[in-house]
């Protein structure tokens, strides 16, 4: 895989797959096991991300969490200012979330002002006993006080670059992760 000039490989498939299942299992056991945890991707990489890391817990545990999908298109601090508004898609989450785990599972924790909407988005549904964050990239630059719980990849950046998670299942090119400097 031949990168141009201006852009470095960060990580490749087999890096993607070991960062996965390396959250895979700190998932498990920091919630002693799964009966009350929901894994529940923002879309659209990381409901990718959410399916994978519960293909690796089925794998290992052989059983899987409950699933579930978090818009955030409507919570976004930045609906107003965006020239092409959001689509939004469904959220889909359990009924019951009242003493109940929801990880929330992104690509790339830059600002935080995903995951605060996406926090938003959640409690608009119910009261959970806690919310975890995963994510395969923590960039740094946060705007808002949120700190992931769960990182595939530490990797500073300066404000000028850009980070583009490549996913098969997402945007039909392989998994990698890639660095673009101005």
């Amino acid at each position: 895989m031949t990168a141009p000039l201006n852009r470095v490989l960060i990580m490749d498939s087999p890096a993607i797959s070991r960062a996965i299942r390396r959250i895979a299992h700190e998932i498990v056991e920091q919630n002693e096991g799964l009966d009350r945890v929901i894994i529940a991707g923002i879309p659209s990489r990381g409901v990718e991300i959410a399916r994978r890391l519960v293909d690796f817990i089925r794998e290992f545990e052989g059983r899987v969490p409950e699933t579930g999908v978090v818009d955030v298109s409507m919570h976004r601090d930045d609906y107003h200012l965006r020239k092409t508004p959001a689509t939004p898609q469904p959220t889909q989450l359990p009924l019951d979330l009242d003493e109940r785990t929801v990880v929330l599972v992104d690509d790339v924790l830059y600002t935080g002002r995903t995951t605060r909407a996406a926090l938003d988005a959640v409690l608009s549904y119910g009261r959970p006993a806690r919310i975890q964050l995963a994510v395969l990239l923590d960039r740094g630059h946060r705007e808002l006080p949120i700190r992931p719980d769960y990182v595939g990849k530490n990797l500073p950046t300066s404000r000028s670059e850009r980070v583009m998670v490549r996913l098969q299942n997402v945007d039909s090119e392989g998994d990698s992760v890639w660095l673009s400097k101005p």
